[in-house]
This record gives C-alpha cells, structure tokens and sequence, in this order.
C-alpha cells in the first residue's frame, strides 16, 4: 500500500523520474554482471593457482615419501650386492647373538674384514647418515627377536615371545611397505614420539631367496612439513599422507597424529570438494609401490581469503562506475526536468487565469523554442479574450447581477413556512418539524452577521442535529449540555456546526440503534471547553495521526475545504496558537473533539436565531 503510494506520488506521472531508473537499472544491471563474470573469472584463476601450488607441494611430498621408501630398499639392495655382508646377515638372523659375535671373530681371524661388513655396524652407519631415521628394527622371524637402533645411540636386543607378544604376528602379516608404528612395538621400545612413520622391507635369505626377516625404519614425520617450509612456493591448507587404512603418516597441521584420520569416507567418494571440518576442496596422489596416500585439504574458506581483496576492489571500482554512470546523467536529466516543470507550472497559471505570465529561457534548444512559442501563444491569446471575450462577459455579469437582485430571501422564508404549515394541516408534524429546523438554518446561515453567541451555534446545531433525529428515528439521539453563564460567549459564526457535520457524514452507522452525540460545553480555569463526543466507529491510529497533522496543515489555494481545519484556524487566528481543537478517539468506542479559547466577551442579549 505504501508502495503504490509513493509510485502514485513520485513515479507514475514524472517522465524524467522514470527516464533515471530505467536508464539506472540498465547501467547497474550491466556493471554488476559484468562485474559478476569478472569476479568469477579471477576467484576461478586464484583458486585454481591456490590448488596448484598445493598439488606441487603434495608433489614433492610424495618426492620426499618416494625417497625415504626407495632410501629403505636401497639399504637391502646394499646387502643383496654384498655377498659377505649378506651372508653376515643371514647368519645374525637365524643364529643367536652370541654364536654371531663369535662367527665374526673366527672371519676376523681367518684374514677377513668382519668389522666393515658387520650387518649392525652397517645399519648404524646408515642411522648416522641420515638425519630423519629415528629408529632402524631389524627382526628376525626365525629367532624372534629384534635388534633396536635408536637415534639417541642406544642399542638393544629384544626377544619376542609370541605367547606374550603380538610382535611376532604383527611381523608375519603382509601389507603395504608405508605405514606408522605399532603400538606393540612402540612399547617394546619406548618409543613413544607420535610424529614418526614407517617403511619397511623383507630380508631374504641370499642362497635359499627365503624371508628370513624384516626391516622396518621409523622417519621423523615432523622433516615432511620442515622440508616444505624450505621450499620457495607458498601452499596454503594442509597436507596429510596416510595409509590405506586411514593411519596418519604425516600432517602439516599437526592434528591428527596418533588417532586415525576421521574423513577417509569422503576420500573414497573421488569428489574434488566435500564436507570436512568445513567445506573444502581435496586433492590426492597415490603411491603403488610403497601404499601410503598423498591427500591435499583446501578449505573453500581459505581460497574465499585469497581473493577477498580482489572482491573488495572489484565491489569498489563497480561503486565509483554505477555512481558516475548513474549522477552524471541524472544531473542532465534533472537539468532538463527543471525547464521541463518551469513550463509546466506557467501553463497551470495560465490555466488558472493568470494570462500575464511569461517564461523566461533563452536557450536555443527545443525547450527554449516550446517557452517562446508558449510566450507567442500567450500573446495572441490575450488579444483575442480583448477582442471576443471581455465584452460577453461583461453582459453576462450584467445579467446575474439583475437575476439575483430579483431573488428575495424573504420569499424562501415566506415559503418554507407555506410547506411546513401544509404539513402540519395534512398530519405530517415530522416533516412539518424538518422544513422548520431547515428554515432557521437556512436564515442563520444567510445571516450578514460574523459572530453568533454560544447558545445560539449550540440552537444551531440542535436544529441540524433534529433533522437526521427525525430521519433516522430510534435510531439516532442526542444530548446538549452547556450552563447558562456560557450561552452569552461570543463565538465566530457556523463554529462548531462542522464538527456535528463530520460525525453525521464519517461516525454515524446507520445500521445501529444505539448512535448517540453528546455536546458539553464547560468552564475551567478560564478558558471554554466544548466537547463533542460520539459513540461512533472511530479512526484507526494512522488516520487519527495524519487527521492530526492535517488539521495543523495550512491550507492551500485550490485545496478541496476541510471543515475541522477551518474550525481550527478560526479559532487559531482569533485567540491564537496555544488554542484550537484537540482529537481523540478509538476503534469501536467513538471519537471526541474538543475545541477550547479563553473565555471571551458575552452579548447582552442573544439575537434573532
């Protein structure tokens, strides 16, 4: 409602008004698509260069993986090549320590270099070499026992009962070569650092080609993450290598070592974007050989990061052009406007019958052209009402003037009273009751005089109120109370007559037995109160709020007349602004309007009513 209101008011019947938001929906629908297309096109490129930058740091994860599982076989292979050092560790392998220790003493006798080829020197010195092995285990499956390597130089021999242990059985098992430490042999150890993974390989017997045992290295996870900081390439997100069955072999965050990896379901959808711990973007590389998988988590949230300060300087430049694209314009059309309403304020004057008015622009435009012509029409229209029209009009005054001079009021008087008494002879006493009540409203109201006292605007206003009492019969009563030091009051003529209009026209229903109108008229503290109070529909909250305002409006030429405006300038101008009328009502309990001045002077005697 309010909507089509103010379409009425500012839209529907101004051109240039609709010239500006056709022309502004045009220009911020197109910046803002085009914009939109922009923004996609530069967030795609961002993202796209934020997941490339992590699949190559996921690369050279899987490089350094790759290295670490080739650097463990690479160990064997070593053994493999050397054909005493493999027999040495074939023998450690199947015999106990001690019947070991003395093999090598008898090879060292014999002329033999058993000390460079000893198969626990050997995995030492590859412990010292390389920075990221925290532990090296070699496990023999015949002897059940494990040799411990640790990087804190500690060396140990542990035997491994399978009635006691799961070692033995945990070593038996097959799987991929990646992996992390068992809890097992992480007690056994002591070993108890969660950022560590493992590889691990076969040691076969170099004659016989059995499975004699197992190698099994634990790296530091922590280097991964360490070796890409290194790295020039910035990657954002997070970067995790797992085993198949969800272990965590390394995390770049560093949350979820030691527990297994909670989303591997997701993993297996191959969907590039999923729901994790938030909505993210998933990326992964698999490594056959050794069984460990490479996965890359992008939160949508972090790539929203990367290109949020492209967003906001897109928003910003897109602002700057809707508001060039749009004022500039607007600043000619309004230009234009103005000239535009000039013209067609001069020719409502001019409709008004203000014939001297003239525009004044002297551009050479089409405007300009319109206001002279408008002049010109002006002209030759003010000689042709010279030539034809004053002197018709002349006569016609002339003849209503003569006209009018014949009507006589006292004829209406004589006649109504004519009416009223036929209709007091034929038994009509309502209808005789009616045409007198109209008499003396009519004779009041043709009265030369500007002001009636109190009690005679209230005699006035009874006669009024009698006729709609006989109209509608049981269905409409009224009351007046005023005291009798206030009927000599001077008040200005047909003062409170309007309001009783008011309510007849707007608060009586017609359909209701009950309507009743009160007038009170008091006395305090030296001003006047007359209440007029009615049992009517009442004014909703909005209505009485704009009939408030209304009412304090000034009224404007060609303005349709407001009755309770009138009562209330009459009264404003003559006692002034502290006075007037006040308005109250209710929804289904009625209205009342009270209108108040100081108490005046008082005629002596009422006049003819």
């Amino acid at each position: 409602m309010r909507f089509q209101k103010i379409y009425r008011s500012y839209i529907q019947n101004n051109l240039f008004v609709k010239v500006i938001l056709v022309f502004a929906i045009i220009v911020n629908l197109t910046i803002i698509t085009l914009s939109y297309f922009l923004f996609n096109l530069m967030s795609s490129s961002i993202a796209d260069s934020e997941l490339n930058n992590q699949k190559q740091a996921m690369e050279r994860v899987n490089r350094y993986m790759e290295q670490k599982y080739e650097s463990v076989q690479s160990i064997m292979q070593n053994v493999y090549r050397n054909s005493v050092l493999a027999s040495n560790t074939s023998y450690f392998l199947q015999h106990p320590y001690n019947d070991y220790a003395q093999y090598l003493l008898d090879q060292n006798y014999a002329g033999g270099n058993a000390s460079a080829i000893d198969i626990l020197s050997y995995l030492a010195d590859k412990l010292d070499a390389d920075p990221d092995i925290q532990n090296i285990l070699l496990y023999s499956t015949g002897k059940r026992q494990l040799y411990a390597f640790s990087r804190n130089g500690s060396r140990k021999l542990y035997s491994t009962n399978p009635t006691r242990s799961y070692i033995p059985e945990i070593m038996a098992a097959e799987g991929p070569a990646a992996g992390t430490p068992n809890v097992w042999i992480r007690t056994l150890l002591g070993q108890w650092n969660a950022q560590l993974y493992a590889m691990r390989t076969q040691v076969n017997d170099n004659n016989t080609l059995q499975s004699i045992g197992k190698l099994l290295v634990y790296f530091d996870a922590g280097m991964v993450s360490r070796s890409l900081d290194q790295k020039q390439t910035p990657f954002k997100g997070e970067i995790l290598v797992l085993t198949p069955d969800g272990q965590v072999m390394s995390d770049s965050s560093n949350r979820y070592y030691g527990k297994p990896y909670p989303y591997m379901k997701q993993l297996g959808s191959l969907k590039t974007s999923d729901m994790l711990d938030e909505p993210s973007y998933i990326s992964t590389l698999t490594q056959n050989k050794a069984g460990y998988l490479v996965v890359g988590i992008m939160p949508k949230r972090t790539v929203a990061e990367a290109y949020a300060g492209i967003k906001r300087t897109i928003i910003l430049i897109s602002a700057i052009c809707i508001v060039v694209a749009v004022i500039v314009p607007s600043v000619l059309v309004v230009n234009i406007s103005r000239r535009t309403n000039r013209i067609v304020h001069f020719m409502r004057k001019v409709e008004g019958g203000d014939l001297s008015a003239r525009l004044q622009d002297q551009r050479e435009d089409e405007l300009g052209q319109i206001s002279r012509s408008f002049n010109d029409m002006l002209d030759e229209l003010g000689r042709h009402i010279d030539r034809e029209y004053k002197s018709e009009l002349r006569l016609k005054q002339t003849e209503l003037a003569a006209l009018q001079a014949r009507v006589n009021p006292h004829f209406l008087y004589n006649t109504l009273e004519v009416i009223r008494m036929r209709a007091m002879s034929q038994g009509a006493a309502d209808v005789g009751e009616m045409i007198y009540s109209l008499a003396a409203l009519f004779r009041n109201s043709v009265s030369s005089r500007t002001e009636s006292t109190l009690g005679e605007e209230l005699e006035m206003c009874r006669l009024y109120l009698e006729l709609f009492r006989i109209r509608y019969k049981d269905k409409f009563a009224y009351e007046i109370d005023c005291a009798q030091e206030l009927l000599p009051i001077l008040v200005p003529k047909l003062l409170l007559q309007p309001v009783v209009e008011n309510y007849i026209v707007h608060g009586m229903d017609s359909r209701r037995k009950d309507n009743l109108l009160t007038i009170e008229a008091v006395q305090a503290e030296g001003m006047v109160f007359v209440q007029i109070r009615d049992n009517g529909k009442g004014i909703q909250p909005d209505k009485l709020a704009g009939l408030r305002k209304k009412i304090r409006a000034p009224e404007v030429e060609g303005q349709d007349s407001f009755g309770l405006r009138s009562v209330h300038d009459r009264i404003l101008l003559m006692h002034g602004p502290a006075y007037g009328l006040h308005i109250e009502s209710a929804l289904g309990s009625g209205t009342s309007v009270i209108a108040y001045w100081p108490a005046a002077q008082k005629r002596e005697e009422a006049g003819d009513v």
